[in-house]
């Protein structure tokens, strides 16, 4: 019987990420050394921190190369008309979900998390605690709707009324980055 040769193939590769970023904050990360080496610690405020503010911006902004792409339907020669009217019915929705107060899609199904934490990142453990926080603190400080069921028993289910439970799947890879 002939076996083939084992290849690990990472599940969720990341490619190259031209996504212009801001930093949040420096608080409640910083560098420490453990056998020789430097690892990053992380704070649970962090990820709390930085899953609340991915979620509001993902549900009120998009990211400018995006609404370009968008905006280019517009003069687009190959667009029909109703191409360009929903193009352009999705710039004004955009402008207004940028204000803050209106997402951009009421229907938020569930909340999911993917990270890659590198072995050399300590956080003292919680993660999904944390994470799920921050979730939380979107869904009831900014207008979001509560769209996760839960179930109560094999015929009814009830609205949780926070989006919770979040789906959080955390990786372990090497290095010491959190991503």
């Amino acid at each position: 019987m002939s076996t083939k040769p084992f290849v690990y193939q990472d599940p969720f590769p990341l490619e190259k990420d031209d996504t212009e970023y801001y930093l949040l904050s420096s608080d409640y990360v910083s560098v420490a050394e453990f056998a020789g080496q430097e690892i990053l610690k992380v704070e649970p405020q962090a990820l709390t921190l930085l899953a609340q503010h991915a979620f509001h911006d993902a549900s009120f902004m998009l990211r400018p190369a995006h609404q370009q792409q968008v905006a280019d339907i517009l003069n687009d020669p190959q667009a029909s008309e109703n191409d360009k009217y929903v193009a352009l019915q999705f710039l004004r929705n955009s402008d207004i979900a940028a204000k803050g107060v209106l997402p951009t899609c009421q229907d938020t199904g569930t909340a999911i998390i993917m990270g890659k934490k590198g072995q050399r990142v300590w956080t003292g453990g919680g993660d999904e605690a944390a994470l799920a926080q921050g979730v939380y603190n979107t869904y009831t400080e900014d207008n979001l709707r509560y769209s996760q069921n839960a179930p109560l028993d094999m015929y009814k289910e009830v609205n949780t009324g926070t989006n919770l439970p979040a789906q959080i799947d955390l990786y372990s890879v090497d290095g010491d980055e959190y991503r």
